[in-house]
């Protein structure tokens, strides 16, 4: 008997020993590996005037050189063969403020015409049974999820137009004003549904786009976009979930090009998670994503791709990592905050090649 016991204990400790040696073989990926210091007047938190006078630092991933243009110049960078993906969705007036100002709601879905799914503040505000008022519409909270979120029924439909406003992020330091219902969104949006823009897009103007050969998939960029890493091992980020759609006419474009260059991180995090579960292949599909690219990724689908620059320790600075490799991305962020390129939402772009 005892020396069953032993056995089965030695079996036991062996594929512990090698359950723990996998996971020792495993590239350890620090957060703070993605840090780094930004002077604050670099954050842009208007647009410029024209669209494509946005500067555009090229990253020639095979030669690690850094090259200084302006979006302008995107049409120079195409290659016979290209075919450029773009995320069509279109931002939505999501954030909303009762009568009296005291209290906020941001829709994250609309689950029927009156029936949201929220985030709130503040939260002891909006307890279940207690109501809201926006222009002539009352909502009642009639549920409290486990991560804080609400459901709150409304007894008829929110005028978006006379009370929506659009959810900038908080690093612009202000409110929406009636200039970004414009230029807070792409010149190419069409589906209606985003939270916050595909901002790689924003950089495109009606001719710029007529030069190249594109195609368009829709990915609805919610908060989560937004949200920190709290981790120190990034591997244990639980990724934030959003719907996508690739078309048929898109699927069949991608399987005839050359080379597929990525409009934004949404747009690359779409075509991905198509790929990952086609066996590489592009096919005509829709549903939701919570694909977590990082260093180590496995790339089946993008051959080159366009972006803004990204917050400190965020999942799209580890995706572009990813893509491009950490030390040159960390390289060219320390050459484009010396060279004072304006960082994010608003910002300059890059072109990883």
């Amino acid at each position: 008997m005892a020396s069953g016991c032993l056995q089965d204990r030695r079996i036991i400790f062996h594929f512990l020993a090698l359950a723990a040696s996998r996971r020792s073989a495993l590239p350890t990926v620090l957060t703070s590996d993605f840090d780094y210091s930004l002077p604050p007047e670099l954050i842009a938190s208007e647009p410029l005037p024209d669209r494509a006078a946005s500067r555009m630092l090229v990253v020639h991933r095979e030669t690690g050189t850094l090259e200084h243009r302006l979006f302008s110049d995107l049409p120079k960078f195409a290659r016979a063969g290209d075919l450029w993906v773009m995320n069509n969705t279109r931002v939505v007036p999501a954030r909303y403020f009762s009568n009296d100002g005291s209290r906020e709601v941001l829709r994250l879905e609309p689950l029927t015409e009156t029936r949201w799914r929220c985030m709130v503040k503040p939260g002891k505000r909006f307890r279940v049974g207690h109501t809201v008022e926006v222009g002539e519409a009352t909502g009642t909270v009639i549920e409290i999820l486990e991560n804080g979120e609400r459901i709150i029924q409304w007894d008829r439909v929110v005028d978006e137009e006379a009370h929506g406003h659009l959810a900038l992020p908080h690093y612009m330091g202000r409110d929406d004003q009636p200039a970004d219902r414009e230029r807070y969104q792409t010149v190419f949006a069409q589906a209606a549904g985003a939270i916050a823009a595909p901002t790689a897009g924003l950089h495109f103007t009606p001719e710029i786009l007529a030069g190249l050969p594109h195609a368009f998939v829709t990915l609805h960029v919610g908060v989560g976009t937004f949200q920190p890493v709290k981790v120190d091992h990034i591997q244990e980020h639980v990724m934030h979930r959003e719907c996508y759609v690739v078309p048929p006419e898109t699927a069949v474009a991608v399987q005839n090009a050359q080379r597929v260059v990525a409009v934004g991180t949404t747009a690359m995090r779409t075509l991905e998670t198509v790929a990952r579960d086609n066996n590489g292949q592009i096919v005509a599909q829709s549903g939701s994503t919570d694909i977590f690219i990082y260093p180590g990724f496995q790339f089946k689908a993008v051959g080159a791709m366009l972006t803004n620059f990204h917050l400190p320790k965020s999942t799209l600075i580890m995706l572009v990592s990813a893509f491009a490799g950490r030390e040159l991305i960390m390289r060219a962020y320390e050459e484009a905050i010396r060279e004072r390129y304006r960082f994010f939402s608003y910002g300059d772009c890059m072109l990883i090649l």
